[in-house]
């Protein structure tokens, strides 16, 4: 791997990513960025956590030109995303240089003041990028690089037409990159519709890409047990990092204050809570929180290094979800762990898993005898089912099943005008 100062950047730009300990490239910033900078379009298949934002960025930095017009727009499909991209660039953008940042649940207003004075990049999420183009707000004639970024999770959250729209009023000549973890075929569409003869850098096989250094672990357990099996996991194991996965924000809240009165440092993450919130609870779980309950949805696109473990309280029912997740595990070739809670009648999605990413996941039995007392629900909360996790039309995955149909799906950066984000889904 080369050095940045072996890569004919601007002095200013390595000097930049000096000031941010950036001194040897990742490999798919050494492989993505000589080929970027000849302009050439690039898809890169890479799992997340592996060093694709300066990868896009570099060649952005290197290659601006004296405009006075937004030349780059970078498409992101989380807020948090979106602000960790605008914060490591605006450490390397020299200061006559601007750089804003554009996310629904946040002042328009504040933002359409931000693009009178033409900054050279916008970093935003799908909704509130068309929201301020319809507005007359963001002019995208003279864009000259346009990147997607996890482009795989804005299909799964349902912004791959947002996407196409945006793309659709750049300019033909431009260049694009698209960074994705995963490549199915919709993704394949978007890059045969709205790229030109581009390049395809693969950063690792497909094996690696389910992040094959994390051992992968699960448990079986009654429905009633699962916060119990979750209690002794964490006692047995003390992760020093976690991300508690789950799939609703009634369970993120009810998990949070029930690991809470148990005396462990969780913190909250889900699109219920504002953003001052949402801040907040970054930086305590960075400072060193052990515990982040989070939702699907929520943690997407967060970058935060030093995860231990991956602790699944719901199964992902997609093994594409399943990698996802994981890979905010074993960041920059570090080691990880991943641990799944199973209901009896789910074994099959361990299965499922297991095909699809070619892992194997090993069972474990933890005591769970001691802990057997202690409830994180009201078996008839918010209406839930017989089991009171995946129950019937009121229950966590009842009613149109899954993350897509809560407030998180909302408040990513859906564009509210638009018909199917009424209520979350089409």
């Amino acid at each position: 791997m080369k050095n940045f100062s072996e890569m004919n950047l601007d002095p200013a730009l390595v000097e930049a990513l000096k000031r941010v300990n950036f001194i040897t490239a990742t490999d798919v910033q050494d492989q993505v960025i000589p080929v970027a900078l000849h302009g050439t379009d690039v898809i890169v298949r890479a799992k997340t956590g592996t060093g694709k934002t300066a990868a896009f960025l570099i060649p952005i930095i290197q290659s601006r030109q004296t405009s006075s017009s937004t030349e780059a727009i970078i498409i992101v499909p989380t807020r948090e995303l979106a602000l960790q991209i605008y914060e490591f660039a605006a450490k390397l953008l020299p200061r006559r240089e601007g750089i804003t940042v554009v996310y629904g649940g946040a002042s328009i207003n504040v933002q359409i003041s931000a693009l009178r004075r033409r900054p050279r990049i916008v970093v935003g999420t799908p909704g509130r990028i068309i929201d301020l183009v319809e507005r007359g707000a963001l002019h995208l004639e003279g864009i000259r690089f346009l990147v997607l970024d996890e482009a795989d999770t804005m299909l799964d959250m349902g912004f791959i037409e947002d996407v196409e729209f945006i793309m659709s009023k750049t300019p033909h000549a431009k260049q694009t990159m698209l960074f994705s973890a995963t490549m199915p075929e919709r993704i394949r569409g978007v890059a045969r519709s709205h790229m030109r003869n581009a390049s395809f850098i693969s950063v690792g096989s497909e094996e690696e890409l389910v992040v094959t250094k994390i051992k992968h672990y699960y448990a079986s357990s009654d429905n009633f047990l699962k916060f119990a099996t979750l209690l002794a996991y964490i006692k047995q194991n003390n992760p020093k990092k976690a991300i508690v996965f789950v799939q609703t924000q009634y369970a993120a809240d009810a998990i949070h204050q029930a690991l809470k009165e148990q005396g462990i440092h969780a913190i909250l993450l889900h699109g219920g809570l504002s953003q001052a919130k949402r801040e907040y609870s970054l930086r305590e779980f960075r400072k060193g929180a052990q515990l982040l309950i989070a939702t699907n949805v929520a943690a997407r696109g967060i970058d935060i290094s030093g995860i231990s473990d991956i602790i699944n309280f719901d199964c992902p029912e997609d093994p594409h979800v399943y990698v996802h997740r994981v890979g905010r595990s074993a960041r920059m070739n570090a080691d990880g762990k991943a641990f799944t809670i199973v209901s009896n009648n789910e074994r099959g999605l361990i299965r499922d898993i297991e095909d699809v990413t070619n892992i194997r996941m090993e069972q474990i039995r933890l005591d769970t005898a001691k802990f057997a007392h202690i409830r994180a629900f009201k078996r008839q909360s918010m209406g839930q089912g017989r089991d009171g996790f995946r129950g019937g039309r009121g229950g966590f995955r009842g009613g149109g099943g899954g993350y897509r149909g809560s407030s998180d799906s909302r408040d990513y950066g859906g564009h509210p005008g638009r018909k199917r984000w009424e209520h979350g889904r089409r």
